[in-house]
C-alpha cells in the first residue's frame, strides 16, 4: 500500500470515528496514518555530492524484536545521463549554469537563467529517479503496490547552513506519477527550520542499526564530503558531523588530468608523492578549525578552490616541483588526515573501538590505507563487516528516514545537526 487509504475510507474495524469520548479525531486520524507503516517494503534513493551516479534500494524493515530490523532485498546503481550530470554541476557552482549552452528542448533564456535550468533538472532528476525505481522493482520482481514508499533525497545544489537554507533538487511529483509509490523527500529544511544545519542526517540511522552495547563504532562516510558518526558503546550519545572533502576534490583532479570519473582504488595517488607544504596550506581551510556540529559540501571545496590554492603555492614556493599524481596523493592525504584528526578525539589506546568505512570512498584501498595509518589505536574495515555493502548505506538510510516519516517519529539528532529539538522530516507527495 502505498498511501494511507484507511484514513480516507475508514478501512480500520478498530477505530470507531464517531467515539469521541476515548479518543480524538486527530488521535484518531493519527494512529490510522502511521500504525500500518513500521512493517513493509521501503526504497531509499541517493544521490551523493560525487555525481556519479544514483543509488537505490529495496528495503524490508520490521519491528519484530525477534528478527533483523532491515534486510536488504536488491540494489541497483545507475550513472547519470552525461548532460543531467554537466547540468547538475553547473547548478552546484553559483553562475555555474553561464557556461552551459542549450540545446533543443533545454532553457534559452538569455542570459542562462538560473532558475529556468533548476527546473529543467529537476523535471530531469525526477524522470531519471522514477526510471531507476521502475528498473529495481522490475529486477525484484516486486510490484509498486508492494512499496510503501520512496525515500528520495535530490541532489543538493547548494547548502548554505550559515544562512539557514538548503536545497534539494528533485520533482517528488514526477516520481509519484510514473512509479505509483509516494515519495517522501526535502528532508533537510525541516531541521533547518528548528535551528539545525540539515546534515547530516545519516547518523539517526547508523545509531538505529549499527550501535552496540560493548564496542564504540565510528561510522567515516567517504561520499563526496566526508563524515562522522560516533556511536560510544552502550550509550544513545551519538556524535556525528562533516570532517571535509573526500571524493568530490579527488574525483575533479583525476577527471581534469586522466578523462576518468575517479581513482580507481588510489591507484594514481600511490604513484605519486605528497607535497607537505601544499598539504598544511589546505588545511588552512577555515572549515577544519570549526567546531562541531558543522557541515559543507561544493560551496566550501570544488575544483576552482583547489586551482586558486595551487596557483597560491606556486606563487609562495616556486622552488617546489610536483607533478598532477603528487597533487592526487596530496588530496587523498588530506581526506585521510582530516577524517582520522576527527576520529582519534573519540579514541583512546585503550578503547574497544572499530571504525567503519561506508561511501565510495571505501572502495579506494590507498585511502583505507592511509586512514589505518592515521588511525594506529584502532581497527578500519568497511559496513561490509556489518552486513551492509559500503556503497549501500546511504540509500538505505534514506529509506529508514522515509519510514521514520510515515511512522510520525523524528529523523534528526540535535547533538548531531546543532537543531534544538527533534523533528519528524521530510514532506510526502502521495501517489
Amino acid at each position: 500500500m502505498s498511501k494511507p487509504v484507511s484514513v480516507i475510507d475508514n478501512q480500520n474495524p478498530n477505530v470507531d470515528l464517531s467515539d469521541g469520548e476515548d479518543m480524538s479525531l486527530v488521535d484518531t486520524l493519527e494512529q490510522t496514518l502511521f500504525e500500518n507503516f513500521d512493517d513493509g517494503l521501503y526504497i531509499g534513493m541517493m544521490s551523493g555530492t560525487s555525481l556519479d551516479g544514483m543509488d537505490a534500494v529495496l528495503c524490508q524493515f520490521t519491528a519484530d524484536s525477534s528478527a533483523a530490523p532491515m534486510q536488504l532485498l536488491a540494489s541497483y546503481s545507475r550513472d547519470f545521463p552525461p548532460r543531467l550530470r554537466e547540468v547538475l554541476l553547473a547548478l552546484c557552482q553559483p553562475n555555474g549554469v553561464q557556461a552551459l549552452t542549450p540545446v533543443e528542448s533545454e532553457p534559452d533564456s538569455e542570459p542562462n537563467s538560473e532558475l529556468d535550468w533548476f527546473g529543467w533538472a529537476s523535471k530531469a532528476y525526477g524522470e531519471f529517479a522514477s526510471d531507476a525505481v521502475n528498473t529495481l522493482l522490475q529486477r525484484a520482481n516486486i510490484e509498486a503496490e508492494s512499496v510503501l514508499a520512496i525515500g528520495c533525497h535530490g541532489q543538493t545544489v547548494r547548502h548554505r547552513p550559515q544562512m539557514g537554507y538548503t536545497l534539494q533538487l528533485l520533482d517528488a511529483n514526477i516520481i509519484a506519477e510514473r512509479t505509483g509509490i509516494s515519495v517522501v523527500s526535502d528532508f533537510r529544511r525541516r531541521d533547518m527550520a528548528v535551528g539545525g544545519q540539515g546534515a547530516p542526517l545519516v547518523p539517526a540511522f547508523h545509531h538505529a542499526l549499527f550501535s552496540d552495547a560493548h564496542t564504540t563504532r565510528i561510522l567515516l562516510n567517504l561520499g563526496g564530503i566526508a563524515n562522522i558518526t560516533v556511536l560510544p558503546a552502550g550509550s544513545d550519545k551519538v556524535t556525528g558531523y562533516d570532517t571535509g572533502p573526500a571524493n568530490v576534490l579527488m574525483d575533479a583532479w583525476t577527471a581534469l588530468h586522466t578523462g576518468q570519473d575517479y581513482d580507481a582504488n588510489g591507484a594514481w595517488a600511490q604513484s605519486g608523492q605528497v607535497v607537505e607544504p601544499l598539504l598544511n596550506q589546505l588545511i588552512e581551510h577555515p572549515f577544519f578549525a570549526k567546531t562541531y556540529p558543522k557541515s559543507t559540501g561544493r560551496e566550501d571545496f570544488n575544483l576552482e578552490w583547489l586551482q586558486d590554492e595551487l596557483q597560491k603555492f606556486d606563487q609562495a614556493s616556486a622552488h617546489i616541483r610536483y607533478s598532477s599524481a603528487d597533487v592526487q596523493a596530496t588530496l587523498t592525504e588530506l581526506t585521510a588526515m582530516s577524517a582520522s584528526d576527527q576520529i582519534n578525539q573519540f579514541i583512546q589506546s585503550h578503547d574497544d573501538s572499530i571504525v567503519y568505512v561506508c561511501g565510495g570512498g571505501a572502495l579506494n584501498s590507498y585511502l583505507i590505507t592511509r586512514l589505518q595509518a592515521h588511525l594506529p589505536h584502532t581497527s578500519v574495515q568497511t559496513t561490509e563487516a556489518l552486513g551492509l555493502a559500503p556503497t549501500w548505506v546511504e540509500a538505505v538510510a534514506f529509506a529508514w528516514l522515509a519510514r521514520q516519516t510515515l511512522m510520525g517519529e523524528t529523523g534528526n539528532l540535535p547533538a548531531v545537526t546543532g537543531a534544538n529539538k527533534s523533528v519528524v522530516l521530510g514532506q510526502v507527495c502521495f501517489a
